[in-house]
């Protein structure tokens, strides 16, 4: 496995089979950027040749290659977007919080990147963007996949997850930071842990390593009366599926579950067993079976 001095963004795919028991194959995945408002750039992984089949987005925090297990797995063209203030993308002017501004950048880059509609897996935070972005461009979606997110996720049911974000804003080693990352995240591998801070933090000149978003200024959470998430989820035109972690760092609550229902009767709640909050990262090989199963009417072999 690459290491902390020698990092290249494609240079872990065959680590991340072999962890995974994927049949290393061949794989064709670039970098690419979109223009969006005010000169800024919305960034991505374009997997494949072909016209992109899905489009991934992640949490807050996390960049477009916390998915990169589930496109190893689904082996299928795809895009996975950094929102903006994450990843390689620009950072948003409004803040790293702002599912309206964000939305609308997601869209651009869309339109960009991808031939709508296409069906969209975004997790927790990316959830919020996606139900956001269903109903300001429902041309551009054509079903949604949340997983481990919903309106109904309050500052409380998340707040270990808030705590771990608004962290230490530098760390003197990538130790420090590996060790930190490990504590939080004990149903993953200390490999992929490690693949996933080299792809989400920086190291300064004088040795110290900061998260990518934090170089941006830390993530909060602000409330908007402009967001009306639950109705618009309720109103969207397209299937929703809901993926809920079973895992204690889950953040989707039995009443959540139930207002989903209330709300979407036609659609469906699956639940992945000891999954963490990211389930693409915990559980990657059940996501995108679900996936799959889901948006394709297929089982991966």
């Amino acid at each position: 496995m690459p290491g902390v001095g020698d990092y290249d963004e494609f240079g872990f795919l065959e680590d991340n089979m072999r962890e995974w028991g994927i049949a290393v194959h061949p794989v064709t995945v670039r970098r690419a950027f979109a223009a969006v408002e005010g000169l800024r750039h919305v960034s991505a992984l374009v997997w494949g040749d072909a016209a992109p089949e899905l489009a991934l987005l992640h949490g807050s925090a996390q960049n477009a290659h916390s998915f990169d297990s589930v496109a190893l797995a689904l082996d299928r063209p795809l895009v996975a977007l950094d929102l903006p203030h994450h990843g390689h993308s620009d950072a948003s002017p409004v803040g790293p919080f702002a599912p309206l501004e964000h939305a609308a950048d997601v869209a651009a880059a869309l339109a960009q990147l991808t031939t709508p509609p296409l069906p969209m897996v975004a997790m927790s935070y990316g959830g919020l963007v996606a139900i956001t972005l269903a109903h300001l461009h429902p041309e551009l979606l054509s079903a949604i996949v949340l997983v481990d997110i919903t309106p109904g996720v309050s500052v409380n049911s998340a707040q270990h997850i808030i705590d771990f974000i608004q962290g230490p804003e530098s760390f003197e080693s990538f130790d420090e930071i590996l060790e930190r990352t490990m504590r939080f995240n004990p149903e993953r591998s200390e490999s992929s842990l490690r693949r996933g801070i080299l792809h989400n933090a920086l190291q300064r000149p004088d040795g110290s390593w900061v998260w990518r978003h934090q170089r941006h200024g830390a993530p909060s959470l602000r409330p908007d009366p402009d967001l009306h998430l639950w109705d618009w989820l309720e109103d969207a035109d397209l299937p929703v599926t809901l993926v809920r972690a079973m895992g204690p760092s889950s953040v989707v609550s039995d009443e959540d579950v139930d207002e989903f229902i209330r709300r979407r009767p036609q659609d469906q709640v699956i639940e992945v067993p000891g999954a963490s909050h990211s389930v693409q990262g915990s559980h990657p090989l059940e996501l995108a079976q679900i996936i799959e199963r889901v948006l394709f009417g297929e089982t991966p072999a």
